[in-house]
């Protein structure tokens, strides 16, 4: 599933590619999207590129090829447009997200567990999308999860592995906007990506901290970032 701004970027690009055979230049898609930066638009294409979506042609210059389209776009009409698209991300301003009653236990499970959705992935890594999709529920041990509203990710990538978090993990986390320096958070980039990092405060700017000597830690300003949720536990199948 693509982001609100991934989709209208595709389509931009697909339907200029229908109309004169020729892609975009990246001012044209920036205003489109009405981004402030063009660094905006070479993460979406590459976030694109990532799923499948897009190809850059080499030694051409802003040469991009549509290699397929969302699945809803596809088996619908050839005039379906971006603007009919509602984003799946986590965002505060969403649905709320409860955790379910305790259920009976299953084989395998304690009775004194809690059932808690499990709501797509999250990028330890470079930023991707966070899915607010109900994919399935898992049941955690009540002291793990405490009070408070929780929902479970699975870890994509491995810029968290020296906090010992690994690609295929599934993160707990305790839905709240405030978080202090040390937390390791869900955070929201620019109201589009999601991503699982340590967050440090550094004056007024928001620092988003790898775990991974391998990446380098991201500075934003305030208005930049929402906190999404706080780590409060780890699960892992061996």
């Amino acid at each position: 599933m693509l982001t609100r701004k991934q989709y209208e970027l595709l389509m931009f690009i697909h339907e200029r590619l229908k109309e004169s055979g020729v892609p975009p230049s990246f001012e044209e898609m920036k205003d489109a999207l009405d981004l402030r930066s063009k660094s905006g638009i070479h993460r979406l294409i590459t976030a694109l590129e990532e799923r499948g979506f897009l190809r850059r042609l080499p030694n051409r210059a802003r040469a991009l090829e549509v290699i397929r389209l969302p699945e809803s776009v596809a088996s619908g009409p050839a005039s379906t447009r971006a603007r009919g698209f509602t984003p799946s991300v986590i965002d505060g301003d969403g649905p709320r997200i409860r955790p379910a009653e305790p259920r009976p236990a299953a084989a395998g499970e304690t009775a004194g567990g809690v059932s808690i959705p499990v709501m797509g992935r999250i990028a330890a890594g470079v930023p991707i999308e966070a899915i607010q999709t109900h994919t399935h529920s898992i049941t955690v041990p009540v002291e793990l999860a405490g009070a408070g509203e929780h929902f479970a990710l699975e870890v994509r990538g491995d810029s968290m592995v020296e906090a010992g978090i690994f690609d295929g993990d599934t993160v707990v986390i305790r839905r709240t906007d405030a978080a202090t320096t040390g937390d390791i958070v869900v955070a929201l980039v620019d109201d589009e990506e999601a991503t699982l990092k340590r967050l440090r405060r550094k004056g007024a700017s928001i620092a988003l901290e790898a775990a991974n000597p391998a990446y380098e830690t991201r500075i934003f300003g305030p208005d930049r970032i929402r906190i999404q949720g706080r780590l409060v536990a780890l699960l892992r199948r061996y």
